[in-house]
């Protein structure tokens, strides 16, 4: 009933760019912060992006910032804007919403997750 759900994933050269958007059945975002993380095979799952629910403060991983830009629209729909992606970018990546919370990358912050979607970085 409540769910998340994750799109704009796939495979994308070295360099390229990707969207991936996350948006709420059941439930509407407005109260929520969301944030994106990822886990690549043999690692940990990291945080990587995430945003307050105002949309007004974010935060960013040091291994993506400048490359990646993370907005929440009028629609709560929030978006991860991935730019000159890399191999090490590669992995599954899920959103997360937490109710009331601050924005943060800690994924014991968040309630709600996604099933997570492939991005795949290879030439």
């Amino acid at each position: 009933q409540l769910q998340l759900m994750e799109s704009g994933g796939g495979l994308v050269q070295p360099g390229g760019s990707l969207i991936l958007s996350c948006t709420s059945s059941g439930f509407t975002l407005e109260y929520y912060a969301v944030g994106w993380f990822r886990q690549a095979p043999g690692k940990e799952r990291e945080g990587v992006a995430s945003v307050d629910m105002t949309g007004g403060y974010v935060k960013y991983a040091d291994s993506v910032k400048g490359r990646f830009i993370i907005f929440k629209d009028h629609t709560n729909t929030v978006t991860l804007r991935m730019n000159n992606l890399e191999p090490e970018d590669t992995g599954t990546y899920y959103c997360a919403a937490g109710r009331g919370i601050a924005s943060g990358l800690e994924g014991g912050l968040y309630e709600y997750w996604g099933q997570g979607i492939q991005v795949t970085v290879s030439s």
